[in-house]
């Protein structure tokens, strides 16, 4: 079943585009809550048009994202954590302590775009991946270190 995404969809695909889904996860999860709708030749043609007009939104919202990407640089994040002796933390690192750390450093970006190669459950040092923009990713270096 083909529908075109209103919203960006993490593992799924970004707002506008058309992707293929199960016919069940499409009509009975996608489109009831308003996440996307049936790519009908009239709604390919509406959505077409919609991103003809928003095409200059498109690019400064791409632009911002590479300033954002410039301004953040090779930052190395610290997070201070508890943790035993064997050097593994009690709970895990998760993207909101990430957010707020760049946040301290005077970066906003949404805890919903930061992503892990792997769950981080020891002190140590690993990447985090910033999804800025459907073009822009930017890798962060994140440091955890006992308190």
């Amino acid at each position: 079943m083909e529908v075109i995404l209103r919203e960006d969809i993490q593992g799924l695909g970004y707002k506008n585009d058309t992707v293929d889904v199960k016919p069940g996860y499409g009509r009975n999860f996608l489109i009831p809550r308003g996440m996307a709708i049936i790519a009908s030749a009239s709604n390919k043609k509406m959505i077409a048009e919609n991103i003809r007009q928003a095409a200059h939104k498109a690019e400064k919202a791409k632009k911002d994202a590479e300033q954002t990407a410039r301004q953040i640089g090779d930052l190395v994040i610290e997070i201070k954590t508890k943790a035993g002796e064997s050097g593994k933390i009690f709970g895990a690192v998760t993207p909101i302590q990430v957010a707020e750390a760049l946040s301290a450093q005077g970066h906003e970006v949404d805890r919903k775009k930061i992503s892990f190669e792997q769950k981080i459950k020891e002190l140590g040092e690993y990447t985090a991946l910033l999804d800025l923009h459907k073009e822009v990713h930017h890798p962060v270096q994140v440091k955890v270190v006992a308190e």
